[in-house]
């Protein structure tokens, strides 16, 4: 079978697109999980976070499907959605799009630069969800809000809330994220445990200075990545229930990947997020895959030039992280 993609990234969390629309590929989902766990293996010809499928939809712009590199779907991913808003709003000459999701129809737009020469769209997460059943989270309350969960730490307080992938988020300071405390945390309750049944994504969260935070993700299925969209916009949210931030203001966030922009929405009790970053491509490949043999080859590979002015970014980005952690 042979395969046509292109290879992007978020803030610096990679994807491989595939087109379902103007291919006539056969997908069952267990093709998509395994090509998941195939295409991704960072020690093969490609390697990513996961794969962005792209689909006909019968009452939006366009369908995404996202299945993580362990072969799991996850239910949204706003760094990958940028890709694929960019992606069906040039195929179709859109500036503004619809792309339905697992969970919700959401609202996608190409925007202004955010960096000179850097691709740059807006899409929308929502909806967003308290309830600790959602998440699922079993504790004997309804909701959690910067509480302290003790089987996991005796200091930090958490906040439980899903967007619609599920997500823990911990207000810390610069040297909590200098220890392993995140990673043996998120490794707790992404592995079996009774507090998260499905697993969660872990968020450390830094304030800086005037508004501006720091964001790293351990993501469910994925582990440690540069970036995490829905996890950067459900931190940005809590900012702005604590009070650190204020809602309909832009608010810049930092990643390991780079930087992208959130404005947070209240509309009586509900929310929602504006996520506004990077679409950058890195290249367009041919491959051939036999899935029986859990093998593929590369025939064809052709690189983008985009790259080069996001790290341009990504080096302002990382001064103002290393600024940070040295205090």
């Amino acid at each position: 079978m042979q395969i046509d993609l292109i290879k992007g990234h978020g803030s610096g969390n990679d994807f491989l697109i595939i087109d379902e629309i103007k291919n006539d590929y056969s997908f069952s989902d267990d093709d998509r999980a395994q090509l998941a766990r195939l295409l991704c293996n960072r020690n093969a010809d490609l390697g990513a976070d996961g794969i962005l499928f792209v689909m006909k939809s019968d009452h939006a712009d366009g369908r995404m499907r996202v299945f993580n590199a362990d072969g799991s779907e996850a239910s949204m991913c706003g760094n990958g959605l940028r890709l694929v808003a960019r992606y069906v709003c040039e195929h179709q000459g859109l500036n503004e799009a619809v792309i339905e999701t697992m969970k919700a129809n959401l609202k996608v737009s190409k925007q202004l630069d955010l960096f000179q020469d850097v691709h740059t769209y807006q899409v929308e997460i929502s909806p967003v969800q308290f309830e600790l059943k959602a998440l699922p989270l079993n504790l004997h309350k309804p909701t959690l809000f910067n509480e302290r969960i003790t089987e996991l730490s005796e200091e930090l307080r958490f906040t439980a809330l899903a967007v619609p992938n599920p997500h823990l988020i911990a207000i810390v300071e610069a040297n909590q994220l200098q220890i392993d405390l995140q990673q043996q945390l998120s490794e707790k309750v992404n592995g079996p445990n009774d507090l998260f049944p499905d697993g969660v994504n872990v968020s450390f969260v830094k304030p800086l200075q005037d508004g501006p935070i720091y964001v790293r993700t351990y993501e469910r299925g994925v582990g440690f990545t540069n970036a995490c969209g829905t996890a950067m916009s459900a931190s940005s949210l809590v900012t702005c229930l604590t009070g650190l931030n204020e809602f309909e203001k832009v608010i810049d966030v930092y990643n390991n990947g780079g930087r992208v922009q959130c404005v947070v929405h209240k509309y009586e009790g509900t929310y929602s997020i504006d996520l506004i970053g990077n679409a950058t491509y890195l290249y367009q490949a041919s491959i051939v895959v036999n899935l029986d043999e859990e093998s593929y080859s590369l025939d064809s590979k052709k690189d983008f030039t985009e790259q080069q002015t996001y790290e341009l970014l990504q080096s302002e980005a990382q001064q103002v992280i290393e600024k940070m952690m040295k205090g």
